[in-house]
């Protein structure tokens, strides 16, 4: 029998800590490492993530939005946290809770400003976000002139990087773009801060700008997915190790007579005498339907076992036939041999949307070796 004895999701800290320090030694001494614990910290538990590591040095956090700060300093982190989308209606709390905003466009410069004013804020960290290629949010280069504009008007704020993202440092076949969008950022940077007077930190690099584009790495570098240890298999290291285990167990075995059919549509029919088993996880959990009719598989033993039929929200049947197996063993969805992206790709999707599917009523095990 397996020690697991329901659906879990085992966080590692260890291996957190062995990709944290992997990360770090392709930095310079000088260099800041900011964490990225968005998401819930990809799926996992961004509060566990968060204590972890700010116990062993990170610099910086990042979150995306302000409800995801709050969690974190109500949970005692004290380390600075970036928040990459935040939204007007809550630049009051963010402001009474230390965080520190990404001002990506007009309308949010005009409007964190205002805030910072009315709360009698002086010199207020605040982040300015440059598009470089990605496309999704940030001022242009020729915004520079209107950021400074606002800035110069008031010192209730005080600019504590300047930052953008690469779009495809994981892809070597996109070296030109990659590198365009690092020589864009030098320069709108060195504009931004010859007008400034001071010199902010600089930012551009993920994971995957971490270890392709060591250029590129600045004044501080941004990773959630190396530290985490899932991410496109394009990128994968063989030194990152997943932190998170998803894994369940057989609840029940059966057996089905050829031309019988198996779950709901009956989507799955049996070509011949096939052996089933019943596992409880399901789409309320994370596992989405694009997974079922063999489009990926589980592992017991450590042999493969595909998905079988249409998951259903708190079940998914597998075919063992050829498994030597009974209830109440491991199964395991993702882990360190059988990752989350290997998973995600025969659903023709990709790990983090499996990893932040995961749900809450997954029970979260943190192993701690430390």
């Amino acid at each position: 029998m397996s020690s697991v004895k329901e659906t879990v999701l085992e966080i590692n800290l260890a291996h957190l800590t062995h990709n944290y320090n992997y990360l770090r030694s392709k930095l310079k001494p000088e260099v800041k490492l900011l964490a990225v614990v968005k998401a819930a910290g990809y799926g996992s538990d961004a509060v566990v993530m968060a204590k972890h590591l700010e116990r062993i040095g990170a610099d910086y956090f990042a979150v995306a939005y302000v409800s995801e700060g709050i969690a974190l300093r109500e949970a005692g982190i004290t380390t600075p946290i970036l928040v990459l989308h935040p939204q007007p209606i809550n630049f009051s709390s963010l402001i009474d809770y230390r965080l520190e905003p990404s001002l990506y466009s007009p309308r949010i410069l005009r409007e964190f400003i205002k805030v910072a004013v009315t709360k009698k804020q002086k010199g207020y960290p605040a982040h300015i976000k440059f598009n470089t290629g990605l496309n999704r949010i940030g001022f242009w280069e020729n915004d520079v002139d209107y950021i400074m504009d606002h800035l110069n008007k008031t010192d209730s704020v005080k600019i504590q990087s300047l930052f953008s993202h690469l779009a495809a440092s994981e892809d070597h076949n996109e070296k030109e773009f990659t590198l365009n969008q690092i020589n864009s950022f030098k320069k709108t940077a060195s504009e931004m801060i010859a007008k400034l007077g001071y010199t902010p930190m600089l930012h551009q690099s993920n994971t995957s700008g971490i270890l392709n584009y060591p250029e590129a790495h600045f004044d501080m570098v941004r990773t959630g997915i190396g530290l985490y240890g899932y991410g496109n298999e394009v990128i994968y290291d063989k030194e990152l190790k997943p932190v998170a285990s998803l894994k369940s167990i057989i609840s029940q075995i059966h057996m089905l007579e050829p031309g019988e059919t198996l779950g709901y549509n009956r989507a799955f029919k049996a070509d011949g005498y096939t052996k089933t088993a019943t596992i409880p996880i399901g789409h309320a959990d994370g596992i989405g339907r694009q997974y079922g009719n063999k489009n990926s598989f589980v592992t017991i033993h450590g042999k493969k076992a595909y998905i079988i039929g249409n998951v259903c929200m708190d079940m998914i049947m597998i075919d063992i036939t050829d498994i030597d197996c009974k209830e109440g063993d491991e199964v395991i969805i993702f882990d360190n041999t059988s990752s989350a992206a290997i998973i995600a790709e025969g659903a023709g999707t990709i790990s983090y949307e499996l990893l932040t599917a995961i749900s809450p009523r997954v029970k979260r095990v943190i192993i701690d070796n430390n």
